[in-house]
């Protein structure tokens, strides 16, 4: 990975990261998909090697997550309704990164269960 861009976002499948890649290109940052061709061929391999990364570069690294979090999909509950943080009330709730310490997730991660995390206060549960 070039020295000079940073990961803004990670995404599930290469058509999500896609859409968000050109509404920032259109906007004259500067982005690249990594892991994006290696899980095209192999979707199943997405929560393995940890998603499609969408990387910018690191001079437009703020302006890109202004823009990424004004047209972003926040998570919602099984009834599609938002879910609050409990320290902070924001509907603005993300999937947590994986925690993976535990050398059975490392080996069959889709038993991992999925946590949440604010993106205001950065609050996991």
């Amino acid at each position: 990975m070039n020295d000079h861009f940073t990961v803004l976002a990670i995404f599930e499948y290469s058509s999500e990261a896609q859409i968000t890649k050109a509404k920032l290109d259109s906007e004259g940052i500067k982005t690249m998909l990594a892991d994006e061709k290696t899980i095209d061929t192999d979707p199943l391999l997405s929560q393995a090697i940890g998603g499609v990364k969408l990387l910018v570069h690191k001079k437009d690294l703020e302006i890109a997550t202004e823009i990424y979090n004004n047209i972003r999909r926040y998570r919602k509950d099984e009834n599609g309704n938002d879910i609050h943080c409990p320290k902070c009330q924001s509907t603005k709730i993300l999937m947590a990164p994986p925690d993976r310490k535990n050398i059975f997730y490392m080996l069959f991660p889709f038993f991992e269960k999925s946590k949440h995390m604010c993106n205001n206060c950065q609050t996991i549960f």
